[in-house]
């Protein structure tokens, strides 16, 4: 059967029985009959990282020679669809391109946002590869299989897959031994050891192979395991925690003021720098420090706002630095202007609805709801019926609450069942 490969996993991966699939089975039958590589892009409506690629990165001569060797096709994870192969692929951070052979074996993927030249960099040494992830781990069985070993552990890194580590322990002594010695081999090791640990909250080991993660070369990626240190540690001493982030309080500020207030070379993802260096100085006791940086990216982007409505991730980051900061009228002042710029989905409306109701506007907060739930779907559907279910149950509006849960949970048919079951617990 042509999609095999895809159906192997679990056919509830969404706590359901499978949706219809006709972007994807449309995609790997072109393949096919191309003889090309598909390229599955998963994005949503929401995801300020999209919005980067899609300006930045997913346009132009390089995208086109790409569309051209490749199927491209989109999933929006919002829907059931994406959602289904979010879950089944282990999809675990947005955007993601999967990277296919035609009959659906994976050769690769990409995480998260990148700039231009690192993301058609990787896109082209994955599709100059013929060799799937078995096939790495084979030939790194072998003499002379660094070079494999050390693709082998970055694909399992990029799944957020920690069992790379039970692979790479089973590997012949010998091999072991001379990959061993490479620096590559070892910090990728240490990275999946972090996400092990911080999958299974063990804060202990955590902590213990932190210091050789945050000594590596992390590029713009440091932000993300620091923070994924940090989660896994809360209930670790406060002296302990504070060393690491003193360690760390040079190469945020250098991270941050080299690629995100600099002029070359800038961070794809700059918002994860600048929060990251905010959490930094939280760790340390210094507050007002973290909100003089958040409060200068704010406003680097506020003298840029000729470009709030073509350029969406500069907007997003804007709003995201003044939520942070607590900055409610500047809220005020900007969200009327983003759902102005991006009228055709929900996301504004529905952002500024929930911040309202956070900050206990219930009655100013319902417009906007309402007005998101009209261009609402799939996931997100529940997410804006949970926000009016808020904001009525705040206004003494039971009955209407109750209608609001009953219309949005038949909309949803039997798709997303967290969501739902968290939608119904809130009557």
């Amino acid at each position: 059967m042509l999609f095999a490969l895809l159906a192997i996993g679990s056919a509830h991966a969404q706590g359901t029985e499978k949706p219809d699939t006709p972007t994807l089975d449309a995609a790997l039958k072109t393949a096919v009959e191309r003889k090309s590589p598909v390229l599955v892009d998963f994005h949503a409506p929401w995801c300020y990282s999209c919005y980067f690629m899609a300006k930045h990165v997913l346009v132009g001569p390089k995208w086109e020679a790409v569309e051209r060797k490749t199927v491209v096709v989109e999933l929006d994870a919002d829907s059931p669809e994406g959602a289904y192969w979010k879950t089944l692929w282990g999809v675990k951070a947005l955007p993601s391109y999967v990277i296919l052979k035609p009959d659906g074996a994976e050769l690769g993927r990409i995480l998260a946002e990148q700039r231009q030249d690192e993301f058609f960099a990787q896109v082209d040494e994955i599709l100059q590869r013929s060799s799937t992830l078995d096939d790495l781990k084979a030939a790194a069985a072998k003499p002379k299989g660094l070079k494999a070993a050390r693709e082998a552990l970055d694909t399992y890194h990029a799944r957020y897959d920690a069992s790379g580590l039970a692979w790479y322990a089973s590997l012949p002594e010998a091999q072991r031994k001379t990959y061993d010695a490479d620096a590559g081999v070892q910090l990728l090791l240490a990275r999946l050891e972090l996400l092990r640990a911080s999958k299974a909250v063990d804060a202990q080991a955590c902590a213990a192979v932190a210091p050789q993660v945050l000594a590596g070369d992390l590029g713009c990626e440091r932000p993300y395991e620091l923070g994924r240190w940090d989660s896994c540690t809360q209930s670790q001493p406060a002296g302990q925690r504070k060393t690491v982030f003193e360690s760390q309080l040079a190469p945020m500020q250098k991270l941050v003021d080299e690629r995100v207030f600099g002029k070359a070379a800038l961070c794809a993802d700059q918002r994860s720098a600048v929060l990251g260096l905010n959490d930094v100085y939280a760790g340390l006791g210094r507050k007002a420090e973290g909100e003089a940086v958040l409060r200068k990216a704010a406003d680097a982007l506020a003298r840029q706002s000729a470009k709030l409505g073509s350029d969406r991730n500069l907007a997003d980051n804007w709003r995201v630095y003044l939520e942070v900061l607590h900055d409610d009228a500047g809220l005020d002042a900007l969200y009327p202007k983003l759902i102005a710029a991006y009228p055709d989905d929900y996301v504004y409306a529905y952002r500024y609805g929930r911040n309202l109701v956070e900050r206990g506007e219930p009655a100013k907060a319902l417009p906007y709801l309402e007005q998101a739930a009209a261009k609402a779907y799939g996931q997100n559907r529940l997410n804006v019926a949970a926000q009016r279910v808020k904001a009525l149950k705040a206004l003494k509006r039971e009955p209407e609450a109750r209608k609001v849960v009953a219309e949005a949970l038949k909309a949803n048919g039997p798709w997303f069942p967290e969501d739902a079951a968290k939608l119904k617990a809130l009557l």
